[in-house]
């Protein structure tokens, strides 16, 4: 589908704009450069040499548009009696030494921030970016999980093993949406087969992981910044749900073993399924039968109302965290959204806790003992993936809002009608606003409902904190 840019020019308030992210990213409470001892590791870093050798099967991998911290790589088969999908995992727990210069590095940044000038890696790029990446072209260890799943996509088997993979394609998402679209012969053809038939196993475990249209600040060639609002493509969603049965798998072994870390979400109570039930009728959407998983699974990806429907949804999904578990398994050991135990356990390059989660699950697919370093540090790992978040979350936040002020500058004095998404509290909502596509929150008069258009006098603008104030323009 066709990205949507909101695009600063070049002026004032671009250079007001450049100044604020920078000292956006300066304000970090994280370290931005790495000290030369984890650089000088990352130089050296080698993994074990697998015994199984898999370079003869064609790989490949499936990201964003210049990415170079490639954490998967994917092969599809059909079998006669299903299908068998082999995904790669970088083979980070090889290349980092438990307590060395990486892996206390790693440990003080949780996973990669990315800010609209570039990304703040977990591992130093030596490692991330060439040595570890399942780059094309080139030989790499990798954690590679083998399911088998019959002809309806459930899963039946599977293993995961240390083996040398080579990829034979980076490709990125749009162009293999198009090649599909096109019904050409594709190393991905029987994706789409078995990301429907996966999706149909979530629905039918009561399941809804959401994938909502991303909102992401770019730097373009010019230097200038912009926002690009772009809905994920169908291929997104398949691939995506690979990772969902990989973190599935990842949560049952460690379950069966009674230890790990899983990745956990409360289900939403009766109050939250009200106001929901509510924000849909307001909407003009309303969810009157099925589970809300039936419900958001039979939007019209298409209807612009779909996504102020998605994104009400996504506030039944709070509360995600981790749990960390030596003996018994905790009682509440779901993920509601995705109807199942997970696990994070397919992006060790950009995510600390999958190191763990992937070492852990290769001990016990081998039958080897769990290793000590990992038993032992597990109780810190939630802290420290809920400081990163954190931080990752304040620093998207925060850059958006940058960028949407420094887009609505020029309106300042002007009235602009905007789309109520959701109300907070009976008289402040946040609104859509189309053009420029900005939201925030403002004032509204009582009686308001989430579908309503308002009209807004934007009263200021302030870019060094992306702060917005409007006023009602009929009070």
């Amino acid at each position: 589908m066709p990205q949507r840019r909101s695009h600063v020019a070049p002026s004032a308030a671009q250079s007001e704009l450049a100044a604020a992210l920078v000292a956006l990213r300066e304000d970090l409470d994280a370290p931005t450069e790495f000290a030369p001892e984890p650089l000088a590791e990352a130089e050296t870093a080698s993994a074990p040499m697998p015994d199984l050798d898999l370079r003869e099967l064609p790989f490949v991998t499936l990201d964003p548009p210049r990415s170079r911290d490639l954490d998967q790589a994917l092969h599809l088969e059909r079998r006669s009696s299903g299908y068998l999908v082999r995904y790669a995992i970088a083979d980070v727990p090889g290349f980092v030494r438990p307590g060395g210069a990486m892996d206390l590095a790693a440990r003080e940044r949780g996973q990669t921030l990315y800010a609209a000038d570039g990304s703040i890696p977990l591992h130093p790029r030596a490692l991330s970016e060439d040595r570890a990446s399942l780059l094309a072209g080139v030989e790499r260890p990798a954690l590679v999980w083998t399911f088998d799943l019959d002809a309806a996509g459930t899963l039946e088997r599977f293993r995961l093993e240390r083996a040398l993979v080579r990829s034979r394609a980076q490709l990125e998402y749009a162009s293999a949406q198009a090649s599909l679209d096109r019904d050409e012969d594709s190393p991905l053809a029987l994706l789409p087969e078995i990301g429907r038939l996966r999706q149909e196993q979530e629905q039918q475990r009561g399941g809804a992981s959401l994938n909502l249209p991303d909102e992401e600040v770019v730097q373009l060639e010019d230097g200038s910044y912009a926002i690009e609002r772009r809905r994920p493509l169908p291929v997104e969603d398949w691939n995506a749900q690979l990772s969902l049965l990989t973190g599935m798998a990842a949560a049952s072994l460690m379950i069966d073993a009674r230890v790990g870390i899983l990745r956990t979400m409360p289900q939403p109570d009766d109050r939250a399924f009200a106001t929901f039930r509510h924000q849909t009728a307001a909407l003009g959407r309303p969810w009157t039968s099925g589970t809300y998983g039936e419900y958001l699974h039979a939007l019209d990806r298409t209807d612009p109302m779909t996504l102020p429907v998605l994104e009400a949804a996504a506030s039944l999904f709070r509360g995600a965290g981790y749990v960390v578990f030596d003996g018994d398994v905790p009682a509440e050991h779901t993920q509601a959204a995705i109807a199942a135990p997970y696990s994070h356990a397919t992006a060790p390059l950009r995510r600390l806790v999958d190191r763990w989660s992937l070492s852990i699950c290769l001990a016990i697919s081998t039958d080897s003992d769990i290793p000590q370093w990992a038993r032992e540090s597990l109780p810190e790992l939630p802290g420290l993936m809920q400081a990163s978040g954190q931080r990752a979350s304040r620093l998207d936040n925060d850059t958006i809002n940058r960028v949407e002020a420094a887009l609505l500058t020029p309106l300042v004095g002007q009235t602009l009608p905007a789309a109520v998404v959701e109300m907070r509290g009976a008289d402040r909502a946040r609104i859509q606003i189309a053009d420029p596509a900005v939201t925030a929150t403002a004032p509204v008069r009582a009686g308001t409902k989430p579908g309503d258009t308002v009209h807004l006098v934007l009263t200021g603008a302030e870019i060094a904190t992306g702060a917005l104030e409007f006023t009602d323009a009929a009070a």
